[in-house]
């Protein structure tokens, strides 16, 4: 049986120029379309950019960045990281990883390329793909990619799969670009236009990144408004030319206190992963460290996937990370006060059993796309 070599710890300089280019020219049409066309508000930029500044050098980093934001425009990636000054688009070492819906971004070998050179990993949504949920490769790559890498040492499987018959390469292949990567996240898991920008509720897999990334990353909430005038879902003729003249407004708001924010919820999965891991080895199961660069993201007992405890545990981390999205549009003014039933994932069950991709809600009258 063969082995795989060593992970190498840079990407050739073709793959590099590839992405470059790729995140590059997508960020420059970005910038040119948000200010060329478009009035453009932002806040907590500043901030951010330090931030960002900080992690330059991926072998100074300490822990993953998570940033997370509602959903409302299928512009808002990759349109509003035009706002990021032109030095940030061409080193896409220091740029975002995001999930992409798998039948659109990854339809075909172009497709797969260009989204693949762009950091976007394949996500199949539940509700029209057999291999969407909770526990899909995706999301296992994006917790990896937050987490400690594995050391040069550690065979990396070049590519993974998300089917069992495609093959996407493997992020994890170039720890030295990749080290505690920056990974973008729109929990509501689908556009979300709402006629005063409430949120729907957050999905669980948002829980996963949060809890099950080693270390625990930076989380740092942002709040989008706008784009869903360029790009209405209900909008007319033409329906691919997005509308000008709008106001975009984008803010970022400040890395979370992980203690204060999740702390308890974080010690409740720590104790409930290592009581499960006792028991698999009480019945003769492998008994493993708290965690290892290869374990990370893979859970290997129902308890830890299925059982109560640890869906109070996701539901709740959840709640407060969209909690925390909300304080931030209410820090800008002149949003009203969010419904708090939108919160709940059994307020949504009315559209349960409506199968097309893109429909009015039959929740709060918003128009949905699923693509």
């Amino acid at each position: 049986m063969s082995t795989l070599p060593p992970a190498s710890q840079r990407p050739s300089p073709s793959l590099r120029l590839k992405s470059a280019m790729v995140m590059g020219v997508t960020g420059v049409l970005s910038k040119f379309f948000l200010y060329g066309f478009n009035r453009v508000e932002v806040t907590g930029l500043s901030r951010f950019l330090e931030l960002l500044e900080s992690r330059k050098d991926p072998a100074k980093r300490q822990r993953g960045l998570l940033t997370v934001s509602n959903h409302i425009s299928v512009l808002d990636d990759p349109v509003v990281w035009g706002i990021l000054p032109l030095s940030y688009a061409f080193d896409p070492s220091n740029l975002r990883w995001t999930l992409g819906a798998a039948d659109i971004c990854f339809a075909n070998k172009a497709f797969s390329t260009f989204f693949t050179q762009g950091q976007v990993l394949p996500c199949h949504r539940l509700k029209h793909s057999p291999f969407g949920g909770l526990f899909q490769p995706a999301l296992t790559q994006a917790i990896r990619l937050l987490s400690t890498p594995p050391p040069p040492t550690v065979p990396i499987p070049p590519t993974y799969t998300t089917t069992g018959s495609d093959a996407h390469p493997s992020p994890l292949l170039f720890p030295a670009q990749r080290r505690y990567s920056w990974v973008h996240v729109f929990p509501e898991g689908c556009v979300h236009q709402h006629a005063s920008t409430d949120l729907r509720y957050f999905k669980w897999g948002l829980a996963r990144l949060i809890l099950e990334s080693e270390p625990a990353p930076d989380v740092l909430p942002m709040f989008i408004d706008g784009t869903q005038r360029v790009m209405p879902e209900d909008r007319g003729f033409p329906r691919f030319v997005p509308r000008v003249g709008k106001t975009v407004r984008v803010a970022f708001g400040e890395v979370l206190d992980y203690e204060a924010t999740f702390g308890d919820l974080k010690r409740r999965w720590d104790g409930l992963v290592a009581r499960e891991r006792e028991r698999e080895g009480e019945n003769g199961g492998l008994v493993v460290a708290p965690w290892r660069q290869t374990d990370v993201g893979e859970l290997t007992t129902d308890e830890l996937k299925h059982g109560k405890e640890a869906q109070e545990i996701r539901i709740e981390v959840a709640r407060r990370m969209r909690d925390e999205i909300l304080k931030l549009r209410r820090s800008l003014g002149g949003y009203p006060e969010p419904d708090p039933a939108f919160g709940l994932a059994e307020t949504w069950r009315l559209d349960d059993d409506i199968e097309a991709k893109k429909y009015k809600s039959r929740v709060d009258g918003s128009n949905i796309n699923q693509d």
